[in-house]
């Protein structure tokens, strides 16, 4: 019933209605699809089969399954890369620093050594 190369309509989510091959055959439930639909993972009940089938490889890429169904009439999903461009650079805001000298604490502090208070002691 699913064998590779076989033509299904999807019916369930944004691709539905689309037409698309199965690719790979992933386990008993689910199915590897592509052709107008995106290259994807697919659940066999989100599939009506059609009883067409074209010979393609297990995993073929997608340009082989455009032509494949070209030649049943049917457009393939194309797919371009996207162009990259140079995100700007991010620029940290620099904190402007405020230098102050704080000035020094004057320290009243009488040191009195040891010497000193016994002789002040015996006076």
């Amino acid at each position: 019933m699913f064998e590779i190369g076989r033509l299904c309509v999807k019916i369930a989510g944004r691709d539905a209605g689309k037409k698309c091959l199965i690719v790979e055959i992933v386990d008993e439930n689910h199915v590897m699809i592509d052709g107008e639909t995106r290259r994807r993972k697919c659940s066999v009940k989100h599939l009506e089969l059609l009883d067409q089938v074209v010979k393609i490889k297990k995993g073929a890429s997608h340009d082989e399954i455009v032509k494949e169904m070209e030649k049943l009439g049917l457009k393939g999903r194309k797919t371009k890369a996207k162009v990259k461009t140079e995100r700007p650079k991010k620029v940290r805001k620099r904190k402007e620093k405020v230098i102050e000298e704080k000035p020094k604490k004057e320290v009243k502090k009488k040191t009195v050594k040891k010497e000193e208070k016994k002789s002040e002691e015996k006076k």
